[in-house]
């Protein structure tokens, strides 16, 4: 190929690029758009504001200031989907009703799914789904977790001698602790190099939740706390992640001993923290939308899901990213102004945005899992209230949201603020 030959590719690659973002401005009345999207706020597992709270009260919670804040007619709400990961059976009976303790009448339906730490996000495009495809017109994407009452030992189930014979089924229950260890050194993530993105999301939370960036997302809740020490139970109300703490850097984590391997790299300070918390996304099409007078604050665009080898859990978002923005037109990288991927560990977060050449300004630019916390089934929903008012304040359009999943998955959304 001649130069200018070379020259009139990189060119079409360019425009095409241009032309598939501001293919994403364009309007219409099938668009599937959220107007009203929030969160509680994270606490931390066993010794948080939330511990003694349990999950249906706080999707409760979660679910009334959804209505609270958008005005919608309950009755317009056809179906709540509800990502859960650790509860007995799903958590499907409680979750019916929690729905109904925070207003929604009998009509409308509600369900729970478990896709692992993707379980958020996979109820809000479940439901965005369900209404393009004509099933419903309103629905509720969201997620749950309690870990300070159902995370432990028994998370994970025996396996069978039938699961266990398959060399890929039996590594689907290594902890994730474990096989991230195994991944940061057989992929050579230093220490110094994950204790450094750890810092920075601390810094960035704290500064964050310094500024107020977080108050928008965030429903406050009152619950019932028992103090640890008294034994005295009183009503508080929670407002802000707990798990953020101040003076976070790479030397003070470089202190802290290693959790699953001795002289390993992985430990409590880059590692996402056990948490509690809720999520809530009310989605429809953009035509109900101007008909009910609700605003919009932004579009789903599509979304990916992948698996991966069970023992590279972490890789997940590496490879649901392109496929997404693929999906999505053939976005590349520099079409995007804001990435929210979960920070399982610093060490695949860190690996998957080094590998797609993502610039480290556009990674959780208010901090991510590591500072305030990873509750599995809530945090995709989480990501979608954490991006969209991030796009909006920095006057900004394009999101993606992504994740690695347990077992060997990853999945990855497009959105676009308005």
């Amino acid at each position: 190929m001649g130069a200018l030959d070379r020259l009139t590719q990189i060119s079409g690659q360019i425009s095409g690029s241009k032309s598939a973002r501001e293919k994403l401005f364009q309007k219409s009345p099938d668009d599937i758009v959220v107007t009203g999207c929030l969160r509680t706020a994270f606490t931390k597992g066993g010794k948080g504001g939330f511990k003694d709270t349990q999950a249906a009260d706080l999707m409760a919670g979660a679910l009334k200031g959804l209505l609270e804040r958008s005005k919608i007619d309950p009755s317009l709400v056809e179906d709540v989907c509800v990502g859960e990961v650790l509860a007995p059976g799903g958590g499907a009976t409680e979750m019916r009703a929690a729905a109904l303790v925070a207003g929604f009448p009998e009509s409308t339906a509600v369900r729970t799914l478990n896709r692992q730490c993707s379980s958020g996000l996979q109820a809000c495009v479940d439901v965005a789904n369900q209404i393009r495809a004509g099933m419903i017109e309103v629905g509720v994407g969201a997620g749950v977790e309690s870990m300070s009452l159902h995370y432990g030992p028994g998370a994970v189930t025996e396996f069978s001698e039938l699961l266990e014979s398959h060399p890929e089924a039996a590594n689907c229950k290594v902890p994730m602790g474990v096989l991230s260890e195994d991944m940061a050194r057989d992929l050579k993530i230093s220490r110094a190099d994950q204790d450094a993105f750890a810092a920075s999301s601390y810094q960035k939370a704290l500064k964050a939740q310094q500024e107020g960036l977080f108050d928008q997302e965030i429903h406050p809740l009152t619950v019932q706390y028992t103090d640890p020490k008294s034994g005295e139970t009183k009503t508080i109300t929670v407002n802000k992640d707990d798990g953020v703490r101040p003076g976070i850097t790479p030397e003070s984590l470089s202190k802290i001993r290693s959790a699953f391997a001795e002289g390993g790299s992985i430990h409590a300070g880059n590692a996402s923290q056990v948490s509690d918390g809720a999520a809530a996304v009310l989605l429809m099409k953009r035509s109900t939308a101007e008909r009910l007078g609700q605003t919009i604050l932004g579009r789903f665009v599509t979304a990916s899901i992948v698996g991966v080898k069970p023992l590279l859990m972490g890789i997940g978002p590496w490879k649901a990213i392109p496929k997404a923005l693929e999906l999505a037109g053939g976005l590349t990288v520099d079409d995007i102004d804001v990435f929210e991927i979960n920070e399982a560990f610093a060490s695949q977060c860190l690996w998957c945005a080094n590998e797609l050449h993502i610039p480290k300004e556009k990674i959780n630019p208010k901090g991510g899992a590591i500072a305030f916390g990873h509750p599995l089934g809530c945090t995709g929903a989480r990501q979608v209230s954490t991006l969209l008012y991030e796009l909006k304040r920095r006057g900004q359009k394009v999101g993606v949201t992504s994740m690695c999943v347990g077992t060997g998955m990853g999945m990855a959304a497009v959105w676009v603020a308005e």
